[in-house]
């Protein structure tokens, strides 16, 4: 199954993009999260980043043009929760790129007020070169 949690980008430059995720009651993962009090599941919130940075790269000359896949995630924070109703606003931002690792920092609020904080690393998904067949 796939998600796809950016609803709007407001800004991208090469170096930074700023987007928006809707959270509506109609999304299935809710049901379970909490059954009697639905909130926006932190795993959820980083998605948001990664995907915001994703296209982030994905518009830039140097972007890889392959599939990318979370390597590293540090100093992750979450100060608050974010309810049906509400929206996640997210601003990545690329400090590095190093080869094919791409190195972001991002911050996620909600109604003014830090939500998910912390930095994280993509890289691509290389596909696996095919060898010779094998003799059972």
């Amino acid at each position: 199954m796939r998600f796809e949690l950016i609803d709007q980008v407001l800004e991208q430059t090469d170096e930074r993009i700023k987007a928006v995720k809707n959270v509506s009651r109609a999304e299935e993962y809710l049901d379970d999260h909490f059954p009697s009090f639905p909130i926006l599941p932190g795993v959820m919130m980083l998605e948001t980043m990664v995907q915001a940075a994703a296209k982030l790269v994905a518009g830039r000359a140097d972007g890889p043009g392959l599939p990318l896949v979370v390597a590293e995630v540090r100093k992750m924070t979450y100060a608050a929760m974010v309810k049906p109703g509400q929206a996640l606003s997210v601003d990545v931002s690329l400090r590095k790129a190093d080869g094919d690792d791409f190195d972001f920092e991002g911050v996620g609020t909600v109604e003014g007020k830090e939500a998910v904080k912390g930095r994280f690393k993509l890289r691509p998904v290389h596909p696996k070169a095919a060898g010779p067949p094998t003799d059972p």
